[in-house]
């Protein structure tokens, strides 16, 4: 092949691939987020601002619209309710960006950051969780990473959907969804521009004999079509409810069409013991794929007709 053909291949193909999901970029995500410097990215910790500081930083580099009421800030106020502590009341934040493809409707593609902290805010499975770093890399570190490897890629594939997508980080999803409930009672985009939902939470530990496990399929009627034929490298499985599991629950309470994705339980949920070297970010890799593939089939739809799971 000529040389000069060849650089100009390289030059125009680079781009577009180095956008598709990376392993080695997931793995450096979860890295950063679930180091014990991070100290578990427990709600109105240092820590967990900058995480949030990180994931807007990356929206930015990635050329999303700020759609915060601070920039790519929604903050507000979170309670800790599970146990009695003197700082009850905490100073939180979603993090929201936004690609704006001048659609009429929008895709919602989003992961809490937050954890459990140093064990001292409730609901770690832990013999004696205070004063332990609970990392959270699977709860949700590879979430997380997802959401910015999914920003990455719409916003740097040189495709103009024909939907917007709303990248979302939500704060204060351990105490109760707070997050995820705080912009739906508070919308930064009016929810009834808002086609569907993706969640991911703990997509980083793969089992193979089980499977990634994506509830939400009883949500719309859409659903068969845009899963009709898809084939990924991961094994994957579909359940009916939206209404349990994460953030996807508080956007199917407002009769949003939603899809959840999630490797399934382990025995260092919930423990100081979910670190980082235990994610498959190769898995997560190829999970991601498998998200690209439903949400461009989605985009070939109309909007979606939401549907109450029996």
């Amino acid at each position: 092949m000529n040389h000069r053909i060849f650089t100009f291949l390289l030059v125009v193909s680079f781009p577009v691939f180095a956008q598709e999901p990376s392993a080695d970029r997931i793995q450096n995500h979860v890295a950063k987020l679930a180091s014990d410097k991070m100290k578990g990215r427990g709600t109105g910790s240092r820590e967990n601002a900058k995480a949030a500081a990180y994931i807007a930083r990356h929206f930015r580099k990635y050329g999303l619209k700020p759609l915060g009421e601070d920039g790519f800030y929604q903050p507000f106020t979170a309670k800790v309710r599970r146990v009695v502590v003197p700082d009850s009341l905490r100073k939180a934040a979603n993090v929201i960006g936004f690609l704006d493809n001048g659609a009429e409707q929008t895709i919602v593609v989003g992961a809490h950051y937050d954890h459990l902290g140093m064990g001292n805010q409730g609901s770690s499975l832990a013999s004696n969780p205070q004063g332990q770093i609970h990392n959270g890399a699977d709860d949700n570190a590879s979430g997380v990473a997802g959401l910015l490897e999914l920003a990455q890629y719409y916003a740097k594939n040189g495709t103009k959907e024909p939907y917007n997508l709303l990248f979302m980080a939500f704060g204060a999803e351990e105490l109760g969804l707070q997050g995820s409930r705080h912009f739906l009672n508070h919308p930064t985009l009016p929810l009834d521009r808002l086609n569907f939902m993706i969640c991911m939470d703990m997509i980083g530990r793969y089992n193979p004999e089980r499977g990634i496990g994506i509830g939400g399929y009883g949500t719309a009627d859409a659903w068969p079509a845009v899963f009709k034929d898809v084939t990924a490298k991961v094994k994957f499985f579909t359940d009916r409810a939206g209404n349990g599991g994460s953030d996807n629950a508080a956007f199917y309470a407002k009769q949003i069409p939603v899809l959840f994705f999630h490797t399934g339980g382990h025995p260092d949920y919930h423990k100081p013991t979910d670190d980082p070297e235990k994610i498959d970010a190769k898995a997560e890799e190829e999970i991601l794929r498998l998200e690209i593939k439903l949400i461009d089939n989605a985009m070939k739809l109309p909007k979606m007709t939401f549907t109450p799971v029996k």
